[in-house]
């Protein structure tokens, strides 16, 4: 038993741990509530104008039209996975590449104190996916050799 296992095999008994993943895992859901909901139905984002870079970016997303849809239909269906304990694995894996691209969007075009929001995000989603390790390994052994 590798000293990860021996970790995650301790963690998984305390009591604490298990409210705080529950408490992950319904902030996670109910981070992307809202702005899923609001792609889904084909609404915009923002109000800002497209004179700002932010504005221009989230317009631009808004015109691709059914792929904006396609957006707020992958996080409305993520954020409710996610509350499922069956299904907290797979949603976990799906949450990953939304969260790491909403990350580095909100880097790259200099959010004011969201890249702190978006970072805690994608640190809350790679707990989430520790929190299953065992299941990770299965799909993932090479990673997770000695």
């Amino acid at each position: 038993m590798t000293y990860l296992e021996k970790f995650h095999g301790k963690l998984f008994q305390i009591q604490l741990f298990k409210w705080f993943t529950w408490a992950v895992r319904i902030l996670l859901a109910l981070a992307f509530l809202p702005s899923g909901y609001t792609k889904l139905t084909g609404n915009r984002f923002t109000l800002l104008d497209i004179d700002n870079p932010v504005g221009f970016f989230f317009e631009a997303m808004y015109r691709t039209g059914w792929y904006w849809n396609f957006l707020g239909f992958m996080q409305l269906l993520v954020a409710v996975l996610i509350l499922i304990p069956k299904t907290t694995f797979i949603a976990s894996i799906l949450y990953l590449p939304i969260i790491i691209n909403i990350f580095f969007i909100t880097i790259s075009m200099d959010f004011s104190g969201t890249p702190f929001i978006t970072g805690l995000m994608l640190l809350a989603n790679m707990y989430l996916l520790f929190w299953q390790y065992p299941k990770l390994k299965r799909i993932a052994p090479i990673v997770f050799e000695n």
